[in-house]
């Protein structure tokens, strides 16, 4: 990994700088409703009242969506448009589409996409090709005992995966893709999902592996108790605490993530919205 490539993101991008979080503010455009796998602990939603991942008010198109950026940068200071679902980012083509049009319209701003990791080895030099700065991937799981609780599908080059047998072929996409998209210098970060009981004395494990893979930070979230884990406890903050400090030995730990809506945009904390406060129907 390009230090220096790591260094210039952490002087500007709100999610990988707890100083530059309340200073400057990022665009997640909703363009990705398809997932490829589920998550135990998520459920995908339209809607414009709940404040999480995996939701956004509406799905935008390419061309609403650049013209969602243009008007966002001329209202407030704006440094990292990202594509974060509410499905996943590599699973839809609309991702690629747009962050063409982006890099020749707006090539000053920070290009990032959050992904669970599953096509990353396939879409690694498409992401460098499209000069994308940074990827978060989600990885919840090294460890195949944990991950079969975690993830319960997957369909990977039209073969769908079920039960115990998704987590190994999720699992190996992502760390093979962690370390492709590094080689190809593009700012890897980690999100793993703290999920009381089950992973808490795991992440430390998620650490080692991923840093050993090229990622250069983490951030540890806690649980939204939803789907199959809805009645699991969200950890509290000790606890959370108590993770990311044991992480942070291995890696350096971002601490300040709001888990915002796929469709989130503005200043995280300060002046932040998101698309029912700016319908698709005025582009």
């Amino acid at each position: 990994m390009n230090e220096s490539k790591f260094a210039h993101l952490t002087k500007v991008h709100p999610c990988f700088n707890e100083k530059m979080h309340d200073k400057v503010g990022r665009i997640h455009v909703p363009i990705a409703p398809k997932c490829n796998i589920q998550c135990n602990f998520c459920t995908r939603e339209i809607n414009k009242c709940e404040m999480r991942p995996g939701v956004a008010s509406c799905i935008m198109n390419v061309d609403d969506a650049l013209k969602h950026v243009e008007k966002v940068t001329q209202e407030m200071p704006i440094s990292v448009v990202g594509v974060a679902g509410p499905g996943d980012a590599l699973f839809n083509e609309e991702t690629f589409q747009f962050f063409r049009k982006m890099d020749k319209k707006f090539p000053q701003l920070i290009k990032c996409i959050s992904t669970n990791g599953l096509l990353l080895p396939d879409k690694a030099e498409e992401l460098a090709e499209i000069n994308i700065n940074s990827v978060t991937v989600t990885v919840n799981a090294v460890d195949p005992e944990i991950g079969k609780e975690i993830y319960s599908l997957a369909i990977h080059h039209g073969e769908i995966y079920k039960g115990e047998e998704a987590f190994p072929v999720i699992s190996k996409n992502q760390l093979e893709g962690i370390k492709l998209i590094s080689d190809e210098d593009i700012v890897v970060k980690v999100n793993s999902v703290l999920i009381p009981g089950l992973n808490d004395k795991h992440i430390v494990d998620v650490a080692r592996k991923v840093k050993n893979q090229g990622a250069s930070l983490m951030n540890v979230i806690p649980l939204i108790p939803l789907y199959k884990f809805k009645d699991t406890p969200k950890p509290g903050c000790a606890e959370l605490s108590e993770v990311r400090d044991a992480v942070e030995e291995i890696i350096p730990v971002f601490r300040a993530c709001t888990q915002c809506r796929a469709d989130a945009y503005g200043v995280p904390g300060k002046e932040d919205k998101h698309l029912d406060l700016t319908p698709a129907s005025h582009y």
